[in-house]
């Protein structure tokens, strides 16, 4: 700000010296003076030269540092908030966050420093007006404020429709995003050209939202111009009259055509700073939504129960016994993936392990893990992106457990695995997922559909070796698998969010028939 108010004041200080020049050397026929006050325009010149330079390294010093810190700070809050994040914002909202708003704000920290000398700048001109003729310095002082009023009703819809294309690209990056992400599936099904279809028209919503963006801009572009050049010939009209008159010496004259000519700089980077400040504002509010989310449900507890323990949900009345592997068929998938998500505290609910709230168990994430099939594999080494970050069990007996062994070994234990893991077919990814879970070797392990995607041989050999690879420890899976069921040492039926009948899977058979309709589909 200060290197933008001694170049701004260095410029608007020229046409007064200009002025004296003409007054003082040239019509005076003084051969000296004349000299001197080009001198003082030289040293002007060289001090606007000088501040320009430092002016514009640190405002782009600025626009980067304010862009980049945003990243940095939006980094760790995505890593802070981790599961929360893709629950409360959309990955295009982010995206967007990422690349197109933190570029706003940069903007916005940029133009507060020409700003800046913008406003000084008019007050310094309107000052030596006013002493110099104080109607034309008037004119200045109520036409500035008169101009900034006239431009202000075209900021409202530049914001408005700025935040609705926001909005757009969100949305049309999720879309990307997804279509990335399941085009394997997509063509397998033959719906590619249908999501490609509605993806061409939400890239053409969005043209036509930045077209609207595009004209209310161009609205005040126009007036930037427009306003600021009324103004300009309003003061070099009355300036002309006042010479004419021997109101005003040439010199003067000159001068006021000088600050009328100057004054459509500062006045047209106070419209690029109302506008720049406008988007700065829509995206501050983006990032601010963002930074304001909090983790939900964080692992604050001091209690450390002697595990392992028994897992009570008191809402559906379930109950994992240490050491048992127990599987959840819920007649609603929904019920299961609700039970799930209390009994890893991912959720609101009563759950206690060995008597103790989950609220007030320490280590929460470490003693019970919950997998789902909508968790990732990381890029990188494979054989890395497996291995539990400390501790865990034996990962080669993990990855016989879960049949990813033939995985593993097309691929290669040092293969460099692609983002998500997309690479690899829906089968291949559920089992190395699995075999992810199974290494990390929690006290109680929480599996959700592990086996849905793939065939009917290899579901039968992961739960034949599952229960072996979590001997000793408590494993509960949310299944309807019958070949799964059969393996477990315990089944859950859970009805309308409540437990309906347990028992050994071949007794539930015959004592359960909405639980036999429910496992075999009613065949």
């Amino acid at each position: 700000m200060l290197f933008a108010v001694v170049w701004m004041l260095s410029q608007a200080l020229m046409p007064a010296v200009v002025g004296r020049a003409i007054d003082r050397g040239v019509a005076a026929r003084d051969g000296d003076a004349l000299l001197a006050w080009s001198a003082a325009l030289l040293g002007l010149g060289a001090l606007q030269a000088m501040a320009g330079v430092f002016r514009h390294r640190l405002s782009v010093f600025v626009w980067l540092g304010t862009a980049y810190r945003t990243v940095q700070v939006v980094t760790r809050q995505a890593s802070r908030l981790g599961a929360t994040l893709p629950r409360r914002m959309s990955a295009g909202e982010v995206v967007s966050v990422g690349v197109s708003d933190v570029a706003h704000l940069g903007d916005a920290v940029d133009i507060l420093g020409r700003g800046t000398g913008a406003v000084v700048g008019i007050v310094v001109v309107a000052g030596m007006l006013l002493g110099t003729s104080p109607r034309l310095g008037l004119v200045v002082l109520i036409g500035v404020p008169v101009i900034l009023a006239a431009a202000a009703p075209l900021l409202r819809p530049l914001q408005a429709r700025e935040e609705r294309h926001r909005e757009l690209v969100g949305e049309l990056n999720s879309r990307a995003t997804d279509l990335v992400a399941g085009l394997r599936v997509l063509r397998g099904v033959g719906g590619e050209e249908l999501f490609a279809g509605r993806y061409r028209d939400d890239s053409q919503r969005v043209r036509r939202a930045g077209v609207d963006v595009a004209r209310a801009e161009s609205m005040l572009s126009g007036a930037e111009i427009l306003l600021p050049g009324l103004l300009v010939a309003l003061v070099t009209w009355l300036g002309a009259r006042y010479a004419a008159a021997g109101t005003i010496s040439v010199g003067q004259l000159v001068a006021f055509y000088g600050y009328a000519v100057f004054l459509i700089q500062p006045l047209k980077t106070l419209g690029e700073a109302a506008g720049k400040l406008t988007k700065g504002r829509v995206a501050a509010g983006r990032v601010v939504r963002l930074l304001a989310l909090e983790p939900e449900l964080p692992d604050t507890g001091t209690v450390r129960p002697a595990g392992p323990a028994e897992l009570v949900d008191t809402a559906s009345g379930f109950v994992a016994r240490p050491g048992v592997f127990t599987a959840i068929a819920a007649s609603d998938p929904r019920d299961a993936q609700a039970i799930a998500d209390r009994l890893g505290r991912y959720a609101g609910g009563d759950v206690t392990y060995g008597g103790v709230p989950l609220r007030d168990v320490a280590g929460l994430r470490e003693r019970v893990l919950v997998a789902v099939n909508e968790d990732r594999l990381f890029a990188g080494p494979l054989w890395e992106g497996l291995r539990p970050a400390r501790g865990g069990g034996d990962l080669a007996m993990a990855v016989e457990a879960a049949c990813a062994a033939d995985v593993v070994a097309a691929a290669g234990p040092d293969a460099r695995v692609a983002e998500a893991g997309r690479e690899f077919s829906g089968g291949q990814q559920q089992r190395l997922r699995l075999a992810r879970a199974l290494a990390a070797d929690p006290e109680v392990l929480v599996l959700v559909e592990p086996t849905s995607a793939v065939d009917a041989h290899t579901e039968s050999r992961i739960a034949a070796r599952l229960g072996e690879a979590r001997a000793g420890r408590t494993t509960v899976v949310c299944t309807t698998s019958p070949l799964v069921l059969d393996r477990a040492d315990h089944v859950v039926y859970v009805e309308h969010g409540r437990v309906a009948a347990e028992g050994a899977h071949r007794d539930l058979l015959g004592s359960a028939p909405r639980y036999a309709a429910c496992v075999t589909r009613g065949m």
